[in-house]
């Protein structure tokens, strides 16, 4: 019998973390600066467990690394995605990362390309998204003078804004904004600059400067374009479509049955409650739940008021 794989995951406290992973998803945090839960992760630096059925118990890694039917035999070796919730209670750092190439051959794992749904923003919240400097040797010169305030390229967020951040792109999240992230399964950031912060040691954190000024783009980001399709009571957004991944926002309002179009989803509810079908068997979701969709699952029904999922595939 098909089932979904709903997830219980890992919480990552952070120097710029808060609390609005519990105030705002009723999530049980380990302290008041939590910053990261990574809702479904196979990354090594935070596995997802499975909760119900034939794998309940097990890791997310196991369970692809032992059924690839599951993930349409995905040849990928490693799970390709991982989905995040960022508390962004202060600013993080400024940062970079690479592409697969580099970060294979200097990190041994996939580079980091991601991109951002604004679930929440304080009023004047804003985000770094690019910068200024025309060729390389001026975003050396920019970086080593610390001239901040004219190298960083800051836009205003709002509740529902998206951010296709490739790798390569300079960013950062500023305070008073809660994000869901899709991004590639890695781990690797390379800090530019971190507001000459002391952690809870009193220690600057480290940048890693030679290898961010390597993989950083020229050039201003290019944002993607949402496109939305309605039908009856879906609201289907496409969010971006890249080489790494596809990012929908379903709305749905009512009852709908769907049918699947790629070999497997990873699903985010934000917003709403309701019930999701799946061979016959019903499910309660809400605010805060994350599962998968595997490749046996062929159809499946959501019916519930005002439910906002954040979906995506490789």
């Amino acid at each position: 019998m098909s089932e979904p794989l709903f997830l219980q995951s890992v919480m990552h406290e952070k120097i710029w973390g808060g609390t609005k992973l519990r105030d705002e998803f009723g999530y049980e945090i380990p302290s008041d600066k939590v910053g990261e839960y990574w809702a479904i992760s196979a990354h090594p630096h935070g596995v997802s467990t499975i909760k119900n059925g034939r794998f309940a118990g097990m890791g997310l890694d196991k369970v692809y690394a032992e059924h690839r039917e599951l993930f349409g035999n995905s040849n990928e070796p490693v799970f390709p995605l991982l989905t995040k919730i960022l508390d962004a209670n202060d600013w993080l750092s400024v940062q970079v990362h690479p592409d697969d190439h580099y970060a294979m051959e200097h990190e041994g794992e996939l580079g980091k390309t991601e991109c951002w749904y604004v679930i929440a923003a304080d009023e004047g919240g804003e985000i770094i998204y690019g910068h200024n400097a025309q060729s390389r040797e001026e975003l050396r010169q920019q970086i080593e003078k610390k001239e901040w305030d004219t190298l960083l390229t800051k836009v205003p967020v709002k509740a529902g804004d998206f951010f296709y951040v490739p790798s390569g792109t300079m960013h950062a999240i500023g305070s008073g904004i809660l994000i869901l992230e899709t991004q590639q399964s890695s781990d690797t950031t390379y800090r530019v600059y971190d507001f000459d912060r002391k952690d809870a040691q009193g220690n600057l954190r480290e940048l890693h400067l030679e290898k961010s000024i390597d993989v950083l783009n020229i050039g201003a980001p290019a944002n993607s374009r949402p496109v939305t399709v309605k039908a009856d009571d879906l609201a289907s957004t496409l969010l971006v479509a890249s080489d790494f991944f596809a990012v929908y926002k379903w709305e749905v309002s009512g009852k709908v049955t769907l049918e699947k179009t790629a070999p497997y989803l990873l699903v985010s509810v934000l917003a709403g409650q309701g019930m999701m079908t799946v061979d016959e068997k019903t499910y309660p979701i809400a605010k805060g739940t994350h599962f998968i969709l595997p490749s046996d699952v062929e159809a499946w029904t959501f019916e519930g008021q005002d439910l906002e999922m954040i979906v995506s595939h490789p």
